[in-house]
């Protein structure tokens, strides 16, 4: 949940709220959130943030000293101030579950309620989804390329502010790590937390062997010991020996860590004088901006690694730094209570929008892996015994059939209505489960790092239809 929510805004939001107020548009609108590419050049996302901005939502207030700050403004109205005081979120939120696995172009969730309160979370909602989102993805891609491996997350320094960071270590706990340096995270959202030790711990006693003895005696069960602070493979192994061979004799096993240097030369060598030394037990860690691309070769070279500590890359999302997440009209209510779909018409043909309040379908084949997705308007609803036919999202000729599949299954699910949960939230760790499963029902194609597979996402014949009818429409009246 992010405190002191309600000026986690664009000024345009409160603006054009202000003008909504003023001429009394107060009718319900439906806004839907997508993003148009995948980042890093990868065939899949991970949903992440849901939890953090339904939380802050249902407890979105304006607080005095905040209506006094936008007063000293001179921008507003007494009487919108005056609204503004006992402002609560009370719309409805459909959304696909926290951890599903998401393609561009697809609705991730809908916002339904007066256009006021819609304008004025949009900027609050893409904050929280874009970023945890993109954490996420580029977790899931580092534990798949670590194939299924212990995954650190090591990135609270390198992240962008607090909040960042703890945002950060949430949505990568989501998308597959399995522990953070970041003990606030921990507390916060009962993330298993981990640590070794610096280079200034060494550096501060009279001598390494000293070092390693030390934090061994005083954390036996977690002692992973540094061991490139000199020499690699000379004193750092040879301590870490001695001082393992010592925890051996009384039931303890310990680890090191390598943090520079040739990673897949020395893992290989420490492994070798580890087991010579009849520390089979010891576990081997690497850091130093590490990256899906690094830790693949790394697995690829059969590198003895047992644990990834992934910092910088992981929180700033290295090459990718931001989701392409857009938040856009999709409908409008007229004053007699009907609807009508509205659509953002662009000259860039990708960034046109489909028109009306649409609803998501995936198609499962018979292992649980997903096939396809179709995005349909919200009053569609599809039956596991039919074919059907997909359009391609642009809305031209291109089409395909669908008739072998296990079963077909709505994406969007109510989060919220009135305001407040339709369910309690599941904990984090049944999130992170979801990720791994979506993970591993996932085509490897799409999971390569190079030249992934492209997963479909279609339009339905009515969806397309009303999109082209639109489209005529605009044409027509130039």
């Amino acid at each position: 949940m992010i405190a002191d929510a309600a000026l986690l805004t664009d000024l345009y939001e409160l603006t054009m709220m202000q003008g909504y107020h003023h001429y009394g548009r107060h009718h319900r609108a439906v806004f839907e959130m997508f993003f148009r590419r995948q980042p890093f050049g990868g065939g899949f996302s991970v949903f992440a943030g849901l939890d953090d901005l339904v939380s802050t939502l249902e407890t979105l207030r304006f607080k005095p000293e905040e209506i006094r700050y936008l007063a000293g403004l001179g921008l507003f109205r007494d009487d919108f101030l005056e609204y503004l005081e006992t402002f609560r979120f009370t719309g409805d939120l459909w959304a696909v579950p926290e951890g599903t696995l998401v393609f561009p172009q697809e609705p991730l969730l809908r916002v339904h309620t007066s256009i006021l309160e819609a304008q004025l979370i949009e900027s609050l909602l893409l904050n929280t989804i874009n970023y945890q989102t993109l954490v996420a993805t580029k977790t899931a891609r580092i534990y798949c390329a670590s194939e299924g491996g212990s995954i650190a997350e090591f990135g609270l320094r390198r992240a962008q502010g607090a909040d960042g960071a703890l945002s950060a270590s949430r949505a990568a706990y989501i998308g597959g790590a399995s522990s953070t340096s970041n003990t606030l995270a921990g507390m916060r959202y009962g993330i298993p937390v981990t640590g070794t030790m610096a280079h200034s711990w060494v550096m501060a006693f009279d001598s390494e062997l000293e070092s390693f003895r030390r934090y061994a005696d005083l954390y036996p069960d977690r002692a992973i010991l540094l061991i490139d602070t000199y020499e690699t493979l000379g004193c750092g192994v040879e301590n870490a020996i001695i001082v393992g061979k010592e925890m051996k004799a009384n039931g303890h096993a310990i680890g090191v860590r390598l943090d520079s240097g040739d990673i897949q030369y020395l893992s290989k060598q420490v492994r070798e004088r580890l087991d010579a030394a009849g520390l089979e037990d010891a576990r081997i860690a690497v850091s130093n901006e590490l990256d899906e691309q690094i830790i693949s070769q790394l697995v690829a070279a059969g590198s003895p690694i047992d644990l990834w500590g992934v910092g910088t890359q992981l929180v700033t999302g290295g090459n990718d730094s931001s989701l392409t997440g857009v938040y856009k009209l999709a409908a409008k209510e007229r004053p007699d209570g009907t609807w009508t779909p509205t659509m953002k018409v662009s000259d860039n043909p990708e960034k046109s929008t489909n028109p009306g309040i649409k609803q998501v379908w995936r198609f499962y084949g018979s292992g649980n892996y997903p096939i396809a997705d179709l995005i349909t308007c919200d009053e569609e609803v599809l039956e596991s015994s039919r074919e059907y036919t997909l359009y391609h999202p642009s809305g031209d000729y291109r089409k395909t059939r669908l008739d072998r599949y296990e079963r077909v299954e709505p994406l969007l699910r109510k989060q919220m209505e009135g305001g407040r949960r339709t369910s309690p939230a599941p904990s984090l760790p049944e999130v992170r489960k979801r990720t791994l499963e979506n993970l591993a029902d996932l085509d490897v194609t799409y999971k390569r790092l190079i030249n992934p597979h492209i997963y479909k996402v279609s339009l339905s014949r009515l969806l397309r239809d009303r999109k082209r009818e639109y489209l005529n429409r605009y044409l027509a009246e130039e």
